[in-house]
């Protein structure tokens, strides 16, 4: 008896502190060498492929490595001229994410949401693939207030809505073309849309 006891703590001593070995890279498609690194706390295996459309050009990257299981989730976020998509898959075993996570769903949903292409915000966007939901970001500098519309992955808003402050503000809603069709002038943020939903999934 007493040494069924032993056998059963002793297990529960050293799975329960176990940290798992991960694959760690980051870089452009194809050029991601990986290492193995030992995760801290509870964090899982993780393998990431995020996709930047520009017009007609795709920019591919992966990385791979430990996250906690709240941010296994994909993201998606369209603004009607460019798009990034990432794809997130993770696993609970030692060097489990040596697969890439495959790319997002590129196919229309049904949704529409307006879009902004720089002169007009009246145009009317397909959504694709999970972005469920349309999206409003309002940017003030000095006086002047620049606004980004499209879809997005519900995802992106629960990010977004932490990040709201006084000088942008997020919104995000359900139905089709909820984000309204004002018409508004944009120049930075605009420009800077890409980048900053690059920085947010990463």
């Amino acid at each position: 008896m007493e040494l069924k006891i032993f056998i059963v703590l002793f297990c529960a001593l050293f799975t329960g502190g176990h940290s798992l070995k991960c694959y760690e890279c980051s870089g452009e498609m194809g050029f991601c060498e990986s290492k193995n690194v030992t995760c801290t706390g509870t964090a899982t295996c993780a393998s990431q492929t995020t996709v930047h459309f520009t017009g007609g050009t795709v920019f591919k990257m992966q990385s791979k490595g430990c996250t906690m299981t709240e941010n296994c989730v994909g993201t998606s976020v369209n603004n009607g001229v460019t798009r990034t998509v990432t794809s997130t898959q993770c696993c609970n075993t030692d060097l489990c994410n040596s697969v890439d996570a495959p790319d997002s769903s590129n196919s229309p949903n049904g949704k529409q949401c307006y879009y902004c292409d720089g002169k007009s915000c009246f145009n009317k966007l397909n959504c694709l693939g999970d972005e469920d939901r349309c999206l409003k970001a309002t940017a003030t500098v000095g006086s002047v207030s620049e606004t980004v519309k499209g879809c997005a992955s519900k995802s992106v808003c629960d990010a977004t809505s932490q990040m709201n402050a006084d000088y942008m503000s997020f919104t995000c809603c359900q139905g089709n073309l909820c984000n309204g069709a004002k018409s508004i002038t944009q120049n930075l943020l605009f420009l800077l849309w890409p980048l900053f939903f690059f920085i947010l999934i990463h």
